[in-house]
């Protein structure tokens, strides 16, 4: 029983160690696909979005202050979306933080679209309101 359970830690942890550094066009395929148009949001600011807040880099945690952390290409934060165990959260997302960190996007933009649907948008991503707002964003899509 000990060698399955130290199997399945094993297997855990190499499947949270598979994060990735997106391509911008692969993100922009991602976000033309699933994203454009999602509350109000143009594929170009969820494009900018993630870059600014991660540089597409799908296993990126940052701390924060009061002791959260923001996991993942979205950088959600685990104090109001999802569960870290290190800190109290509201965990409106209903998932593991590390579940963010893979290369595996699903769960992330499950998480985004309720995170911009309570928001009514995108103003909860600070990057995005001072980098993204308001710009001209043609550049994200250029190429791709």
């Amino acid at each position: 029983m000990k060698v399955i359970l130290l199997l399945g830690l094993c297997l855990h942890l190499i499947y949270v160690s598979e994060g990735k550094i997106f391509r911008r066009c692969e993100i922009v395929k991602i976000a033309n696909e699933q994203l454009d148009g999602y509350a109000g949001a143009s594929a170009a600011d969820w494009t900018c979005l993630m870059e600014h807040e991660s540089d597409y880099n799908s296993a990126l945690i940052q701390d924060n202050q009061a002791q959260s952390r923001d996991y993942g290409i979205f950088q959600i934060n685990s104090k109001y979306w999802c569960d870290d165990g290190r800190i109290d959260t509201a965990n409106r997302c209903n998932i593991k933080c590390w579940k963010f960190l893979d290369n595996y996007l699903e769960d992330d933009i499950e998480c985004a679209k309720k995170i911009a649907t309570h928001a009514n948008g995108l103003s909860p991503w600070n990057s995005w309101v001072n980098q993204c707002e308001g710009h001209d964003l043609t550049n994200y899509m250029d190429g791709c």
